[in-house]
């Protein structure tokens, strides 16, 4: 079982930047990869970015590639994710998860991951 809690959520100016963590319970963290989604009012979940349980891949959205940065230290059980240029469409409650895969595009889908986070709210608005 793997326990995660997101923080670092809140209200930021369109340009702006925020940066979220993950923190996870257990000790087997590094066999997990890790990926962030998001979910705005009345859309579906959708993928954010993810990362290999080693930390040396990492995989975009198409939408926030350039903006966004995902990272792990897998000696302090956290995932990160860096958050710049913020725009208002990234408006939205944002989850951690983590899979049992270990890396692959797998990481991309949602059904492949097997905890989730309680979420946190990043508000993106003048």
């Amino acid at each position: 079982q793997v326990q995660l809690v997101e923080s670092g959520g809140g209200l930021v100016q369109p340009g702006g930047s925020l940066r979220l963590s993950c923190a996870a319970s257990g000790r087997t963290f590094s066999s997990y990869g890790m990926g962030w989604f998001r979910q705005a009012p009345g859309k579906e979940r959708e993928f954010v970015a993810a990362i290999s349980a080693s930390g040396g891949t990492s995989y975009y959205a198409d939408s926030v590639k350039g903006r966004f940065t995902i990272s792990r230290v897998n000696a302090k059980n956290t995932v990160y994710l860096e958050m710049n240029r913020l725009k208002p469409e990234d408006t939205a409650v944002y989850f951690c998860a983590a899979s049992r895969r270990y890396s692959g595009e797998y990481l991309r889908v949602i059904k492949d991951y097997d905890y989730w986070g309680q979420g946190a709210q990043v508000t993106v608005s003048s």
